[in-house]
């Protein structure tokens, strides 16, 4: 089992200063906004349930605070950062401390087989706003994922959770649906980061579930991303694209006990499953 660490997370003062000292800015590329509010990173770490000797996954660690209260917590931590000046930095933070694997990869595409155990582990994470989704729908497509606790963008995270009849229902509501349960857990001020953005934070927790549909579920993506690519229109007319007729498709909803002009925002989960399996049919 490993030892938490106790040592002082990082100050805004801190980090400053490693910036600095290493010729870095935040790179609005990478979407970094590091946290530099103890409380705010402690609480992420309760939240994800984070036990003593348990491996946790962390994407982006940046400058390392998420990380060092991970350690201090116990855990054994792989943090996968993309910017090389940041892995650097982030080696002076964390030391000499064998309880942390630094990876230098994109997140996006780094072999996870290669960096993680073979069982499933928690992934905790402060997600840069430009790839947030696409790492959180790679983490649980790739079967590594335990369960996630993660900062993200308020408005992605809304959207992340959001259900039919919320404004913010989307193609990637029905995606992450489809792969576990997805809840917003609290907010997070812009205050905890630096430097502070121009907009707030939310955490997210997500527990993947096995799919139990018929349909094959990569072909259920293709059909709510082509659903929502047009969602004014009805989807009769916003499916011909993929090559569906408007009467297959009217014929299909009709059969999954929806009505034949349902627009996109109107199909939740289990529709939107029914709907794919109907269409797919030979």
């Amino acid at each position: 089992m490993a030892e938490g660490r106790r040592r002082a997370l990082l100050t805004p003062t801190d980090v400053r200063r490693l910036l600095s000292r290493y010729g870095l800015a935040p790179r609005k590329a990478h979407g970094q906004n590091f946290v530099v509010d103890a409380n705010t990173v402690r609480k992420v770490v309760r939240d994800a349930e984070i036990v003593s000797g348990q491996t946790v996954w962390e994407i982006g660690p940046g400058l390392g605070s998420l990380t060092l209260a991970l350690r201090e917590a116990g855990a054994l931590v792989v943090a996968v950062e993309i910017d090389a000046g940041m892995v650097a930095a982030l080696r002076e933070v964390i030391s000499d401390d064998d309880g942390v694997a630094i990876v230098h990869a994109d997140a996006l595409t780094v072999d996870l087989a290669a960096i993680l155990p073979d069982e499933p582990v928690p992934l905790v994470a402060n997600l840069p706003y430009s790839t947030a989704t696409a790492l959180v729908l790679r983490a649980l497509l790739s079967g590594r994922c335990a369960r996630a606790l993660v900062m993200v963008q308020k408005e992605v995270g809304q959207r992340w959770a959001a259900t039919v009849g919320n404004a913010s229902y989307s193609a990637v509501s029905v995606k992450l649906a489809a792969l576990a349960d997805i809840t917003v857990v609290g907010p997070v001020s812009r205050r905890a980061f630096h430097p502070v953005p121009g907009v707030d934070s939310v955490t997210v927790r997500m527990l993947p579930r096995p799919w139990r549909h018929a349909v094959d579920r990569e072909a259920l993506f293709g059909l709510v991303q082509a659903g929502f690519a047009q969602r004014r229109k009805r989807l009769r007319n916003a499916l011909a694209a993929g090559g569906h007729r408007p009467v297959d498709v009217e014929a299909a909803l009709v059969a999954v006990a929806r009505d034949p002009g349902s627009r996109a925002e109107e199909l939740d989960l289990d529709a939107w499953a029914a709907l794919a399996e109907w269409l797919g049919r030979p």
